[in-house]
């Protein structure tokens, strides 16, 4: 190793780290003069990486650095955590290692968009991960000013987190709200005087003071609003996660068929790529639906289960291993569509993402039970501990084997619906038996066939 430079680091605590990092890979691997394809490349093994450091240690550190070795000059991405490593790294490295379930893949995608992978890890301190991507032999110079010249870029550009602006708007929201409710009380007290002087004003006093009481109203609403924006940023990264990734990784398979020539693939890709789009577009006009939950009236038509189903199950692409079974004569009902959407995904998807089995089953049942259809989503992956059962509901709560892999959202959305429906959803699971989750619908949504 003849010469390291710093350029920039970044901690990794949340989605929005992830993000930024992606877009510092991609800025990075421009300005060393890397094609499109090259830079999406490494930029979607950094995302990777950092999503790993994200879901199993729940914190860490990017260093993005430039190296020479044997002559040839790098761009490194260090990735650190001070988790408890990883048991099966010489396994991972392997050249024939394939997953087999859900975890892995993020360290077998990167290593197929870089030229080099390296791992370090220990149980007491933590993992490192140093991806390189081999910089033209045409760059563009690159010495101490230029890249001073980038530092300073970073340090100045502006902030495009949609978070942060999102949480700006609500302190001035807030803002505004302190002042009306002091204009409030001024309007209120020369109310007051006005009644004591002249009592032929009381009519158009009762019509004000009713004014003000819509004015509070109004209040309170926006109050709520501002609580719900921070749930709508997790609720746009919990539903829509999939698909995006979906995307990049179908994107640099692109790449590569093109630099091969593989126009046959690069068809098929494109038309995959296409329908992510599609959906993404739809689950956008859903979470928009969700987001007035509550507000406005979601209206209603025919949905059959038994062709719901199938198309959520293909969405979520699950993994070989995992089988789904889905029984037979499900039934026809007349109701608000997005609601059965985010529940059925939402369960599918915790069902797959949690099955450490190397022959996973999940199944999808449902019977009639008094004046309510009840609907079963069964699998016979790790289980839940008793003692987190009571609390997975609960809106930013995660049990002990969700923790630093998941938002905390997805089952509190969940039974919000149920609390709108006027109906529940309860847990069944003991040991390392698999988990049982019933909700129950009205019987009167049933559409008689």
């Amino acid at each position: 190793m003849k010469m390291k430079k710093e350029v920039i680091k970044i901690k990794i605590e949340n989605e929005l780290d992830v993000v930024l990092a992606y877009k510092r890979s991609m800025q990075l691997a421009g300005f060393c003069g890397l094609p499109m394809a090259g830079q999406t490349k490494f930029a979607t093994a950094v995302s990777e990486i950092c999503r790993n450091v994200l879901e199993h240690v729940g914190h860490g550190q990017i260093g993005f650095n430039l190296i020479e070795n044997k002559g040839r000059l790098f761009l490194e991405a260090l990735i650190s955590d001070r988790g408890r490593g990883i048991a099966n790294v010489e396994e991972l490295l392997a050249n024939h290692y394939r997953p087999y379930s859900s975890k892995g893949w993020g360290i077998y995608n990167s290593k197929k968009l870089v030229e080099q992978l390296f791992i370090e890890s220990d149980s007491e301190k933590g993992t490192q991960v140093k991806l390189h991507k081999a910089i033209p032999h045409n760059h563009p110079p690159i010495n101490n000013a230029i890249i001073q010249g980038w530092i300073q870029h970073f340090a100045s550009e502006a902030s495009v987190s949609p978070y942060v602006e999102i949480k700006n708007q609500n302190m001035q929201l807030l803002e505004l709200l302190d002042q009306l409710r002091l204009k409030n009380m001024e309007v209120e007290h020369q109310l007051t005087e006005i009644q004591n002087l002249n009592t032929q004003l009381q009519a158009s006093n009762h019509e004000i003071t009713q004014l003000l009481q819509e004015r509070n109203l109004a209040n309170e609403q926006l109050t709520a609003i501002n609580q719900e924006l921070d749930k709508f940023a997790y609720i746009i990264s919990h539903d829509l996660k999939s698909p995006l990734f979906n995307i990049l990784s179908l994107t640099s398979i692109i790449s590569e068929d093109l630099e091969e020539n593989n126009f046959t693939n690069v068809k098929k890709s494109i038309g995959m790529v296409l329908g992510q789009a599609k959906t993404m577009d739809k689950f956008i006009t859903d979470v928009l639906a969700y987001s007035s939950m509550g507000r406005h009236t979601i209206n209603k038509n025919r949905v059959d289960l038994g062709e719901l189903l199938p198309q959520i199950i293909s969405f979520l692409n699950g993994p070989a291993h995992i089988k789904i079974e889905v029984t037979e004569n499900l039934p026809v009902l007349f109701t608000e569509e997005i609601y059965l959407q985010q529940i059925f995904t939402n369960l599918l998807s915790n069902a797959i993402k949690y099955n450490d089995k190397p022959d996973g089953l999940i199944q999808v049942s449902c019977q009639r039970v008094d004046s309510f259809l009840q609907i079963s989503v069964a699998d016979n992956g790790q289980g839940i501990p008793l003692e987190d059962q009571n609390r997975i509901f609960e809106a930013y709560q995660t049990g002990s084997r969700h923790r630093n892999s998941s938002t905390g959202l997805g089952l509190s959305i969940v039974n919000r619906i149920m609390q709108l429906k006027g109906t529940a959803i309860w847990v069944e699971s003991t040991g390392r038996n698999g988990t049982v989750f019933h909700f129950t619908w009205p019987i009167a949504e049933l559409v008689l066939s």
